[in-house]
């Protein structure tokens, strides 16, 4: 395996990660996530990577500026491509009032994916939004969850306290604070008895939430066992969303048996089971929003049977499985770029 990647900001960056090999390209810094990069430059030298390397299948990760140029090469070189669609961009430019982009992103996707030998996409509703564009050989591959690192076992009784000392229920939320997640929309959570607001994360809107929130208890980022003991000391998770391909912090809360409140709209339509457990609610309707929070914060026995039955509902949905279908798709991709037509 080699990975084509952006240069990184941190020195030590690997050179070699599980035995793979990391090849490095330039690359900027995204603005607002000094630490996210874009790689920039031609096809050329992705290229010329991939000719020497000479590999069976390359998969695409999230492609768009950097994806765009591996399928351009992949296709000079006749190998196939298997690209993963994971970000809505298009969405994200009509969020941040640049709807002019949103065409062109849209087209931007559109020929990323109609050139690649088959597309994979996390949730229902990612599948049915690129069919409905017209990207052909798209197929549904969702995400598995770590099952040992996100688990009840971990609540944390030392992080309830520090969020709510006086003993409040722990409302949570986990994720970038940027202005494509809506966090801004958990205010309606204001004033629910008995509970406190909990935000796990960073962003360029941390500030604007901070106002924005003043009741809130803001814990910045966190990862590994402190993010896994966070997740399973909520009594609830709370997203709010709208244009989330799949949601991985979704499958997490209810690994570590914690019932979610969601849009209903996107990943979380085939995540969140409405009534069992936890509640979808309409977009945009906050008051909605607030009335299936209040539902589970007030009946505690209600949100004890939603826990179990999150909990019981991923199951199964190991990592190892979801590799294991991946390597059959890089298999019929194989299989299915000897049988297209050549591409132009």
């Amino acid at each position: 395996m080699l990975v084509i990647a952006p240069t990184s900001p941190d020195p030590a960056a690997p050179d070699v990660v599980e035995g793979a090999r990391v090849k490095r390209l330039p690359s900027l810094p995204l603005a607002g996530y000094t630490d996210l990069r874009v790689a920039v430059g031609p096809v050329a030298p992705v290229a010329a990577l991939l000719a020497e390397f000479a590999p069976d299948v390359v998969h695409v990760a999230s492609p768009f500026m950097l994806g765009w140029r591996a399928v351009q090469a992949a296709k000079q070189l006749g190998l196939p491509t298997v690209a993963i669609y994971q970000t809505d961009v298009p969405g994200y430019a009509a969020r941040y009032g640049v709807r002019f982009l949103e065409n062109w992103a849209w087209q931007r996707v559109e020929n990323i994916h109609v050139a690649a030998t088959r597309t994979l996409a996390p949730s229902t509703s990612a599948v049915s939004a690129l069919r409905g564009h017209g990207i052909p050989r798209v197929h549904l591959w969702p995400r598995g969850v770590d099952a040992q690192r996100f688990h009840p076992r971990w609540r944390d009784d030392a992080f309830r306290w520090a969020a709510a000392p006086d003993g409040r229920r722990l409302i949570g939320y986990v994720g970038r604070l940027a202005l494509e997640k809506q966090v801004e929309d958990l205010a309606a959570l204001d004033g629910i008895p008995g509970t406190r607001l909990v935000i796990v994360g960073d962003g360029p809107q941390r500030a604007a939430l901070q106002s924005a929130l003043p009741d809130a208890h803001f814990t910045g980022f966190l990862g590994g066992t402190d993010l896994a003991a966070a997740v399973a000391s909520f009594d609830l998770f709370v997203h709010p969303g709208e244009l989330e391909t799949f949601c991985q912090t979704i499958q997490e809360a209810m690994a570590s048996g914690v019932p979610v409140v969601a849009t209903g709209r996107g990943g979380p339509l085939d995540l969140v089971d409405s009534s069992r457990t936890g509640w979808l609610y309409t977009p945009g309707n906050l008051a909605e929003l607030r009335g299936y929070v209040a539902d589970l914060m007030g009946d505690d026995a209600k949100r004890a049977a939603f826990s179990a039955a999150a909990f019981t509902s991923v199951q199964g949905r190991s990592w190892s499985a979801v590799c294991e279908a991946l390597v059959h798709h890089y298999d019929e991709a194989i299989a299915e770029h000897s049988l297209l037509p050549a591409r132009s």
